[in-house]
């Protein structure tokens, strides 16, 4: 199947400018293990160790990416997101011991763009840290057009902007990274694999009810009837589709 995909070319030098990369836990030992994990050249880490200071840190600061546990004090990882993602569009992380639905679906609804359930794996860090990064450079290339129409529906990659029916839609990183692939490629049916993989840019299969989850928050912003899609729509046992106008 040939679709359009985002591409980079990972030959190229990497940028010398490295990632400032905002990390929030109020555990020392978590703390110490991600600066430890992502000792990079391409990374710059701050840490903070409550929610408090990550909101002052971040307000104060330019950041390309944030890490955020869920349980501190003072203000909790959802506060922050939400506070972040009023102001920015940068890639967050949510950093949880708590891996229920619940709380991976409200960390969405707050606009996070992925999660990682502790304890973790250093490898499995590497991956989302190194996929987001990607993800950001690979705005900058596309081999689709830079504006897709598809009936009512446009989106703007240049300007980050999506509009259906001539509103403006507010959309996460992650909503518009998908909104756009699925209208790129317009009619195409893609699994919910081959979604996570070509969308969240993992090498590996991993947690794709991530894609169900965001499917449901984009048509509960771009359909008139989020229970009747008639944009977005499934293809039963197969997966989901932007449908031609």
């Amino acid at each position: 199947m040939r679709f359009f995909r985002r591409i980079s070319n990972r030959s190229k030098p990497e940028d010398v400018t490295p990632r400032r990369i905002l990390v929030a836990d109020d555990d020392p030992d978590i703390t110490r293990l991600i600066q430890t994990t992502l000792d990079d050249p391409r990374y710059e880490i701050v840490t903070v160790k409550d929610g408090l200071e990550a909101i002052d840190a971040f307000d104060a600061s330019t950041f390309d990416g944030v890490i955020l546990d869920v349980m501190m004090p003072f203000v909790d990882g959802f506060q922050v997101c939400r506070h972040i993602r009023d102001r920015s569009d940068v890639p967050i992380i949510m950093l949880t011991a708590r891996g229920g639905t619940d709380d991976v679906v409200h960390g969405f609804e707050l606009g996070a763009d992925d999660y990682i359930t502790k304890p973790f794996k250093t490898i499995e860090l590497i991956a989302r840290v190194e996929a987001i990064m990607r993800r950001v450079e690979g705005y900058k290339n596309r081999r689709a057009p830079p504006v897709v129409r598809v009936g009512e529906l446009e989106v703007d990659e240049p300007r980050h902007r999506a509009t259906v029916r001539g509103t403006e839609v507010n959309l996460t990183p992650m909503e518009f990274e998908l909104l756009y692939f699925l209208a790129a490629n317009v009619g195409q049916v893609f699994d919910r694999e081959t979604l996570y993989r070509e969308v969240w840019k993992y090498d590996h299969v991993g947690e794709t009810n991530l894609v169900d989850v965001c499917v449901r928050r984009l048509r509960e912003k771009v359909e008139v009837e989020p229970s009747r899609p008639r944009i977005i729509v499934t293809v039963r046992g197969v997966g989901y589709k932007m449908a031609e106008a």
